[in-house]
């Protein structure tokens, strides 16, 4: 009797522990049921899960129409700012033009002024050159006036080199005399002061140069002054 006794108490604590699991397993099952049928926790998705999912879905194609409406109107918004020039920029704008007008202007400015001083170097340098042309006549004149016995004399030798040296020069510095005789007369380097009827010579030649004529670069300094045969 004692026996049964102690087996009927330990299946009594046993079906006790039992009953405790089931009651601890059924109300760890109740906390992890899904609120309102929006989780995904449970082992089945039911009709109310599944609308809560099409309502997210709606809500996000919702947002993403907003966001898409909003970004239209502030893309609008932002191309109208950047087409409209602040005052800044129409300053700047201003300034740059007007520079640019005052560098043109400086440059035809420098470009003038270079062609008026070359003009005027020219011009200086042609007086200059008028005013030594009558010293070289002279020098000619006297070494032509040499007779030939005298021409060994060390006082004549020493003026033609100084002659010769006088000539090179006005050589290197762009002098150079104009061809006269045997040339058909041109007005443009001769100045004719004479003419005469002469065979040996064709018509409208230069027969005679009585004064050398020179020129400085391109441009005359003095006129030939010839005779021109008829």
């Amino acid at each position: 009797m004692e026996k049964q006794k102690e087996k009927s108490q330990e299946d009594m604590v046993k079906e006790a522990v039992e009953e405790a699991k089931k009651t601890a397993e059924e109300a760890k099952a109740s906390e992890a049921e899904p609120k309102d049928g929006c989780e995904e926790h449970g082992p089945k998705k039911d009709e109310a899960q599944e609308g809560c999912e099409d309502e997210a879905e709606a809500s996000e194609e919702d947002g993403d129409t907003e966001a898409g409406e909003n970004g239209q109107k502030s893309g609008k918004k932002f191309f109208g700012k950047k087409n409209k020039k602040d005052k800044k920029d129409e300053k700047i704008d201003e300034l740059t033009d007007r520079l640019t007008r005052q560098m043109a202007e400086f440059d035809n400015f420098r470009k003038r002024t270079d062609k008026e001083k070359s003009q005027m170097y020219e011009i200086g340098a042609k007086d200059i050159i008028d005013k030594i042309l009558p010293v070289v006549d002279n020098f000619e004149r006297g070494l032509g006036a040499v007779k030939e016995e005298e021409k060994e004399d060390p006082f004549i030798q020493g003026m033609e080199k100084v002659y010769k040296q006088l000539m090179t020069t006005l050589e290197s510095a762009g002098v150079k005399p104009i061809e006269a005789v045997g040339q058909e007369f041109n007005p443009d380097f001769h100045n004719a002061v004479m003419h005469v009827d002469d065979e040996n010579f064709g018509e409208n030649i230069v027969a005679e140069e009585f004064q050398k004529g020179y020129m400085y670069r391109d441009s005359v300094v003095r006129h030939s002054m010839v005779k021109v045969a008829n």
